[in-house]
């Protein structure tokens, strides 16, 4: 009986950690796990394909290059196309969120 009631409690606290992030922060995780195929998870790329990773860029410097994909002015195989599909307030949301993770060592 004892184990079931901590277990509960251990689903319960987890359940409780989650909704306590701020939806704006669940949201910009959400957006980063579409970067994931290439640029590893939480933008810890492994190095593998010559794909850069995110982790630990100045969020400065996300926005910039986002932008100059959208805009055509930093070509790519793919990335132009994709930074079409952000809005302005999502590419700060990523840059804030991969600022945030530490690099792959």
């Amino acid at each position: 009986m004892r184990t079931t009631t901590t277990v509960g409690a251990a689903f319960m606290a987890i359940g409780l950690a989650a909704a306590a992030l701020p939806a704006q922060a669940q949201q910009a995780r959400y957006l980063a796990a579409n970067c994931a195929n290439c640029h590893g998870t939480d933008g810890r790329s492994a190095g593998g394909g010559g794909m850069p990773g995110l982790a630990g860029l100045s969020a400065t410097y996300f926005v910039e290059q986002m932008k100059a994909f959208r805009e055509g002015k930093r070509q790519a195989t793919i990335m132009h196309q994709i930074a079409k599909g952000y809005t302005d307030e999502q590419i700060v949301a990523l840059a804030d969120y991969f600022s945030k993770q530490q690099p792959q060592k």
